[in-house]
């Protein structure tokens, strides 16, 4: 982050960091990306991004992605949407983004997943089925 000279601007920085992955976490539907992020928090968009990925191990898109799709998958458990309907409803503007993100992280294309997981997940608590199901970045 910044140097070992000043720890309290080490943890203002942290600090900062979480109020971006928590607004990410809040608002991942919503047209969020790097710059306004980084506005919101009072940092250049390449600080943040170099910042939040030595913080979480990712950049700042990714995590927005993979909580997308993480809200995608349950939405599309529930079985009663289409994958043009989840996709525009956890924030992607582009299906064809949406469903290679989607493969990538799950390891199948979503309208697959739709179908294996109305019958994978079936009487399964939603907070278990939520853990079981949650992508794995490779």
């Amino acid at each position: 982050m910044t140097s070992k000279a000043d720890p309290e601007q080490h943890l203002r920085d942290l600090a900062r960091l979480r109020r971006v992955r928590d607004r990410i976490d809040r608002e991942y539907a919503q047209p969020l990306d790097v710059e306004a992020l980084a506005r919101g928090v009072n940092m250049s968009a390449g600080h943040l991004s170099r910042q939040f990925r030595l913080a979480y191990g990712e950049s700042p898109y990714s995590y927005l992605m993979t909580r997308r799709i993480e809200r995608a998958m349950a939405l599309l458990r529930r079985g009663d949407l289409s994958v043009t309907e989840v996709c525009f409803a956890v924030g992607c503007a582009s299906l064809g983004t949406f469903s290679t993100r989607f493969t990538e992280l799950v390891g199948m294309p979503p309208s697959v997943y739709r179908r294996r997981a109305a019958h994978g997940t079936a009487g399964m608590p939603a907070c278990v089925a939520k853990q079981v199901t949650r992508p794995v970045r490779k």
